[in-house]
């Protein structure tokens, strides 16, 4: 077990540190316009953040003790299909969903959960 006093510290510590990371955008920069070079590279930014932390969730699930689900996989590839055909980030985490409950429910029904 940790320490009281140390584990306060420690979140005092990363809440200082997220919002100096913040502040270094928001506060410093401001109302500055941004080089043309830097707004291209922030656009890929939230590309190469979610699948990484997508990925962990759906192939090493903890809810599974890290064994591959056919239902995850499944929701997973239907998220990528409904995102990359319709360019809404929205219907696919909604079809994803849709699939993932709906596998859960077919693994139920047939005994394989």
């Amino acid at each position: 077990m940790i320490d009281h006093g140390v584990l306060w510290i420690v979140i005092v510590a990363l809440g200082i540190g997220t919002f100096l990371i913040r502040f270094s955008f928001l506060g410093l920069i401001g109302e500055r316009k941004m080089p043309d070079w830097v707004l291209r590279h922030l656009r890929y930014t939230p590309v190469a953040l979610l699948p990484g932390l997508v990925a962990p969730l759906v192939l090493w699930p903890a809810a599974t003790e890290g064994e591959t689900d056919p239902a995850r996989l499944a929701a997973a590839l239907v998220a990528l299909l409904a995102g990359y055909i319709g360019r809404s980030a929205i219907w696919a985490m909604l079809a994803g969903a849709v699939v993932l409950y709906a596998g859960h429910w077919l693994e139920g029904l047939a005994g394989w959960g």
